[in-house]
């Protein structure tokens, strides 16, 4: 009897085992369905607003349009990374924007959380919490920090969706032109359609301040879709994206070992009176030791340092 019972396990756990593997692989299809040359609509609206302030001005709203080739950079079993590049202009001359990257990470455990003034808390979470999840880590333009979290991706009614809330730094569209708040709590939604995908977000701006609770100064919707084009219409880009490959493989490497240092992590405005992006463009960058100089030059040390002795 205790021998039929300890088959049922085992076939039970096989069972279980075979089903987390079909729904890994389905997870994995959705994230890579987000590779491709896509035409993109960007819209943005401000919905609501919490001002005390009678003379507050809403954000204007913000639609715009591009062709953005989605390249897949990594691709293994607990890892899938996509580099985002815009292709804007004459079609026969386009102009080659490096864009956004989101890395994805099964059951991640490591996470950077925003905290405002250009500070990104680290988190080490328990292997229970994100058990079946995936990590989306969002970076910037130079593979820079910007926003990350962990959720499950679901498979459901024919739908194939993700979604997170955690904070992030203003928009770009936002950050030179607002200065009342300094979070963006973004709630994300990322679906996969018969047509590419959805970006789906409902935003709050977010002020905060030592010692006080999170003031909410508006909320924003975003709606961000991608339709799937051939990809022959994003052949410039992804030209560009081999031509300079070698290149950003090594800006990522470098910042993969500012990452593995699992602190907090607090990064300058600007080195030499220029951000980060516009070193990291410059033509003339192109050696690793440079480029993890002026990485690293952006890297506050005494952030490192105070983390350090308060673990």
């Amino acid at each position: 009897m205790k021998r039929v019972h300890l088959i049922s396990a085992l076939t039970l756990l096989f069972i279980v085992v075979l089903q987390a593997q079909d729904k890994k692989e389905m997870d994995k299809k959705a994230i890579k369905d987000m590779c491709g040359c896509f035409e993109v609509t960007f819209n943005f609206a401000e919905t609501f607003n919490y001002s005390q302030d009678s003379l507050y001005k809403p954000s204007e709203t913000k639609v715009d349009k591009g062709l953005e080739w989605a390249q897949l950079v990594a691709d293994t079993d607990d890892k899938i990374a996509i580099q985002h590049i815009l292709q804007v202009g004459d079609p026969s001359k386009p102009y080659i924007v490096k864009h956004w990257r989101q890395d994805w990470l099964y059951e991640n455990t490591d996470l950077y959380l925003y905290n405002g003034d250009n500070n990104w808390t680290f988190e080490k979470k328990e292997a229970n919490e994100v058990s079946g999840q995936w990590t989306q880590k969002v970076f910037q333009v130079d593979d820079s920090p910007r926003y990350e979290g962990s959720a499950t991706w679901v498979h459901v009614d024919g739908k194939s969706y993700w979604e997170n809330t955690t904070p992030a730094p203003l928009p770009r569209r936002e950050y030179t032109k607002r200065a009342d708040y300094n979070i963006t709590m973004r709630g994300n939604r990322h679906e996969i359609t018969s047509e590419g995908w959805v970006h789906d977000q409902d935003n709050a701006k977010v002020m905060r301040k030592g010692g006080e609770d999170d003031f909410v100064l508006a909320k924003e919707k975003g709606y961000n879709t991608y339709v799937k084009v051939p990809d022959e219409r994003c052949q410039a880009a992804a030209d560009w994206w081999v031509e300079h490959y070698d290149k950003w493989a090594m800006v990522r490497s470098k910042w993969d070992e500012v990452y593995a240092r699992n602190t907090d992590l607090t990064l300058k405005e600007k080195v030499d009176n220029k951000v980060l992006y516009k070193h990291l463009f410059d033509e003339k960058m192109v050696k690793k030791e440079d480029i993890a100089n002026v990485i690293e030059s952006f890297v506050s040390k005494e952030a490192i340092g105070d983390a350090s002795k308060s673990k």
